[in-house]
């Protein structure tokens, strides 16, 4: 499903991306930021609606030390609409035609759990099969003012063929009020077996009138990332995003 909005993203945001030191993030014309997320591991989030997306769609732009990195769609239901890497170029986008079971936000909310068989398809790598689980734990936590819940989720990744990408497996937050999922603690696994264990948890919200109200620089946990710059590079594994939040630990 490809949204009116792609060729915003690309010609808005992969623009600011190339700034690699600017202070403020940019959304497309017609965006406007209403969220931005400080998270441990040296990122940050800005979320943003768009005028001519339908009700309940929204976006996220992930940034780093260097500017954005990766812009995720969602709709309200957080089904993955659609991805930009803007290191790579890669887009990928939710096949609905050939997905069997799409995530739904609010199967997880009334029935404490959601199941979901989906596929999206790639510039790059083609098609990709996503199954998963996703189960509310039943307990809340409140992070800077701002109160989530915890759930735990599996998710396997496999090619065309059937054959396996990758497995995650983890915790997550969910934003009844937002309708979005937030980085937790995590396990990567790829097919080859390499392991990457981290957390990407939120620290900070800031909202319109927050000193760090759409910022692009991230704040928290910069220079350890900065010292182990160098023995992260040999180890890096295969990309996978996810539908719902993203870590790009999963780069290294």
């Amino acid at each position: 499903m490809r949204s009116n909005s792609l060729g915003l993203a690309i010609g808005g945001v992969l623009f600011s991306a190339l700034s690699a030191h600017a202070a403020n993030f940019a959304p497309p014309t017609g965006c406007e930021v209403y969220m931005t997320v400080q998270m441990h591991n040296c990122q940050v989030a800005n979320y943003y609606t768009c005028a001519g997306d339908p009700a309940g769609d929204q976006w996220s732009a992930y940034a780093d030390g260097e500017g954005v990195y990766y812009i995720s769609h969602i709709d309200a239901e957080t089904r993955w609409l659609e991805s930009i890497s803007t290191d790579t170029g890669e887009i990928e986008l939710f096949d609905a035609g050939s997905s069997k079971d799409a995530p739904s936000f609010s199967a997880l909310l009334s029935d404490g759990k959601d199941d979901y068989d989906f596929v999206t398809r790639s510039n790059f790598r083609g098609l990709q099969r996503y199954r998963g689980v996703d189960t509310l734990t039943g307990k809340s936590v409140t992070i800077d003012d701002v109160s989530l819940e915890t759930i735990t989720f599996e998710l396997r990744e496999d090619d065309e063929t059937g054959a396996l990408l990758s497995h995650r497996t983890g915790t997550q937050y969910i934003s009844r009020k937002h309708r979005l999922f937030l980085s937790g603690a995590e396990r990567f696994e790829n097919a080859q077996g390499d392991v990457v264990e981290y957390d990407d948890s939120p620290i900070r919200f800031d909202f319109p009138g927050d000193p760090g109200f759409s910022t692009e620089t991230p704040e928290y946990d910069c220079d350890l990332m900065m010292t182990e710059a160098t023995d992260l590079a040999p180890t890096r594994i295969g990309f996978v995003p996810n539908f719902r939040s993203f870590s790009k630990e999963a780069l290294r």
